[in-house]
């Protein structure tokens, strides 16, 4: 059988220099002046076109010799005018050019307002078609040197009357006003026919009634309600089909009003119906009004001259592109027909996709072969072709084919610069859009870190995880302001991820009293992870304050000027966690890290905070039930048993993988083989340099202040220095014989951080014992009896 396969000439493909756009947005001081001028030109234009109607003659001779001071016109505006006006008058578009002041007016009366400009474009489109059309008539009519239609008119006249004579261009304006009526004012053929009726309509009525007050209108025998009412209020006389109705005054129904427009035509009748739209609130109409004087609220108004980082930062490689090795192909398809075959299992067609590191060999089996036994030959072929580890997909999602992946015996890179350059991700108009790599077609791939809403990648030692990480900041970095999402890094190998601390200032987050942004000592994680289901509980808190299901509406919502940031409420950028090694938080703290993680991957989609998990080891005890279920994105790179890839995909397939960035990715469906596009730490620490040498925020993003109840280590002796509602907390401490923070929130309404500080009070005064792990403390203090002489006796 041949091979039917697509042959690709050998390209070599050069990502275009990005040319970075000028910015045209203007300042309000910008617009004040560009406005102005637009508004002031555009009305002296129209003084020049003016005065070019009496002086134009005059003035002929003198616009040659215009550099010359000697040179006198009698045009109001002086030479300028007299200039202006034969160039867009005399020798443009005649008198119909006064449209093009008028549109420079409206320009800078829309650029001064700060009105939406998408109206303004499409008064310039119409009006220009004006222009050309009115021209083109009044030409019709003038000559060469005529003002009527100017030189422009006359010659299109002129061009059309050589080619379809006077009776066809006539027509030909006739049917450009009618196409220029349709699209505009959106009429119709019917819309005509009414207009024609009302006017015969009108006729009759001023010459044929008895009275100036009355017109004709018809009404259908099966009269409704309304109509019924009409009736009886006007006294209608009994006719065939015509009555007497006084015009334009209206008729008063029990609970309604109603002013009656009604034509008859073959017992149908036309009803114009009027919407009356709902009043706006107070609140909408002061943000309206906020909005109209100041805009739509700007998150990156603070570092407005911010540049992200240009693609020459990143590395371009020679080895890029498919290259298509024609022997190797026909080779592998010739082993995997002959090795089908020594089973008795036929083919009737197959396929080759040819990627950058693995060949997709897509087969059509034989009527009556069984699928499983094409998959359990996977051993058996990987053997004949000598290949380090093939993966058979039977059958492939969506076709119904049975695709056999096979290792190319020269892998290409995928460098991050093609998959930062690509369309797809420029174009991009995802939330938090990530570059991962390109598929076996050799498309760019690209996903919303937003919609997963959480990924948790697992692969064995030096397979591509941090390579992995390292594309995913990338991508983000070249994506989104440093207003728009904050990083919180976690490093416990403390020498992968520490190039970011550059940008700390730009993108990254961190508790208030920390020194370092990057997390390396596992009891920072365990407050960092617990400050930020603080933050998590505070965001929740706004949004439902703000009435909003998920930070986007919450954001859109802020921009509009909708909430005050005197009630607390702020834009919200986005937080990602990013753990690079998992495994080892969980050996050293347990429970104490997969509870917030937990209840974060649970709980924190809607207010934009996700998480990013790194693993060597995807064992069961790491990746336990509970981080599985809430991470439904998962990215395998090769592991080293089906056990590991059973843990990672629910599946086998990443220990087939050849390593060096080839992954799974999958979102809770398809599995898709990737090959991670590849970014090497220069070029990491070129993007971080270049986003450091930048003007920053005066610190990095903040967290939410946590104070966890190991903190009762330093006791507060003092007795001046209690909280005023120490001896409430020792009452409710020793009334449930109970010693936990939580318990002091509940019943004094208190917060974390208040609640933490009075139990470290109450322990210093011996109220209740240490701290004790998961356990509450123990109450020293029996009875209120007691707990009344102790606290006398410290007087």
């Amino acid at each position: 059988m041949s091979l039917m396969a697509k042959k690709k000439t050998k390209t070599k493909k050069t990502p275009k220099k990005k040319l970075k756009m000028p910015s045209f947005k203007l300042n309000s001081q910008q617009k004040l002046i560009f406005g102005s001028f637009l508004v002031l030109f555009g009305i002296l234009l129209f003084i020049a076109f003016i005065s070019f109607l009496f002086t134009g003659k005059t003035d002929q001779s003198a616009i040659s010799d215009f550099l010359s001071r000697e040179t006198k016109t009698e045009n109001w505006l002086s030479k300028t005018g007299a200039w202006l006006s034969d160039l867009l008058i005399q020798r443009g578009f005649g008198i119909s050019s006064f449209i093009f002041s008028g549109l420079i007016f409206l320009s800078g009366v829309y650029v001064l307002m700060d009105i939406n400009k998408s109206k303004l474009r499409i008064h310039w489109f119409w009006g220009t078609l004006i222009v050309i059309w009115l021209s083109t008539l009044l030409g019709f009519f003038g000559d060469r040197n005529d003002i009527l239609g100017g030189t422009i008119g006359f010659e299109v006249n002129t061009f059309l009357q050589d080619f379809i004579g006077k009776i066809g261009t006539i027509v030909l304006l006739l049917f450009g006003l009618i196409t220029y009526l349709a699209i505009r004012f959106k009429l119709n053929a019917q819309s005509f026919i009414n207009l024609f009726k009302s006017a015969k309509t009108d006729f009759k009525s001023e010459f044929n009634s008895d009275s100036e007050d009355e017109f004709v209108v018809t009404i259908d025998n099966n009269l409704s309600e309304e109509a019924e009412a009409i009736k009886t209020a006007f006294e209608i006389p009994k006719e065939e089909d015509e009555y007497k109705v006084t015009t334009s005054k209206k008729a008063t129904i029990p609970s309604k009003e109603l002013e009656v427009e009604v034509h008859k035509e073959e017992d149908e009748i036309e009803m114009k119906i009027e919407t009356v739209q709902d009043e706006l609130s107070e609140t909408d109409n002061l943000s309206n009004k906020l909005v109209e004087d100041f805009g739509l609220y700007d998150p990156t108004l603070e570092l407005g001259n911010y540049r992200f980082p240009p693609i020459d930062l990143l590395k371009k490689y020679d080895t890029e592109g498919i290259t298509i090795n024609q022997e190797e192909l026909e080779e592998n398809k010739n082993k995997i027909v002959e090795t089908l075959s020594n089973y008795k299992i036929g083919i009737a067609s197959i396929k080759a996709t040819i990627g950058p590191t693995v060949t997709l060999y897509e087969i059509v089996p034989e009527a009556g072969v069984r699928i499983s036994k094409i998959k359990n030959l996977e051993d058996d072929i990987a053997l004949s072709l000598s290949a380090l580890g093939i993966r058979i997909i039977a059958p492939i999602p969506g076709k119904g084919t049975i695709g056999i992946e096979v290792p190319n015996k020269n892998a290409t890179i995928v460098s991050m610069r093609s998959v930062i350059s690509s369309k797809k991700f420029q174009g991009s108009e995802m939330q938090l859009p990530i570059a991962l790599g390109k598929t076996i077609s050799n498309e760019t791939f690209v996903v919303d870190l937003a919609k997963m809403p959480h990924l948790l990648m697992a692969g064995a030692t030096g397979q591509g995880k941090s390579v992995g990480l390292n594309a995913v900041l990338t991508s983000l970095l070249y994506k989104k302001h440093p207003a728009e999402v904050k990083f919180i890094l976690v490093d416990p190998k403390k020498v992968e991820l520490t190039l970011f601390n550059k940008i700390e200032r730009h993108y990254l987050a961190k508790l208030p009293d920390s020194e370092e942004a990057i997390i390396t000592d596992n009891t920072k994680v365990i407050n960092t992870l617990n400050s930020l289901c603080i933050e998590m509980d505070n965001r929740y808190e706004l949004l439902k304050n703000a009435m909003c299901r998920n930070i986007a509406e919450y954001n859109a919502k802020f921009k509009a000027r909708k909430l005050n940031p005197n009630d607390g409420h702020q834009f919200l950028p986005y937080i990602v966690l990013v753990v690079d090694e998992f495994a080892d938080l969980i050996m050293t703290a347990g429970k104490e890290v997969e509870t917030p993680i937990a209840r974060l991957a649970q709980l924190a989609r809607a207010i934009g905070i996700h998480l990013i998990i790194a693993t060597q080891r995807p064992s069961v005890n790491v990746i336990t039930g509970i981080i599985k279920a809430n991470f439904p994105a998962r990215i395998a790179f090769r592991v080293t048993s089906k056990i590991d890839s059973r843990t990672i995909l629910d599946g086998s397939g990443a220990d087939q993988l050849i390593g060096r960035g080839d992954m799974l990715f999958t979102q809770g469906n398809d599995v898709i083989r990737v090959q991670c596009a590849f970014v090497d730490t220069p070029e990491v620490e070129k993007i971080t340099d270049y986003i450091g040498s930048q003007k920053a925020y005066p610190d990095a993003y903040l967290l939410p202040e946590y104070v966890g109840e190991e903190s009762g280590t330093s006791l507060d002796i003092d007795i001046s220095d209690r909280d005023k509602l120490f001896k409430d907390a020792a009452i409710v401490i020793v009334t449930a014989q109970q010693g936990s923070a939580s318990l002091l929130q509940r019943k004094l309404k208190l917060g974390y951080n208040r609640a933490g500080r009075l139990i470290d009070q109450l322990e210093a005064a011996g109220i209740v014992g240490p701290f004790e792990g998961s356990k509450a403390r123990q109450v020293l203090v029996t009875d209120l009896a007691a707990l009344d002489n102790l606290l006398e006796n410290e007087i």
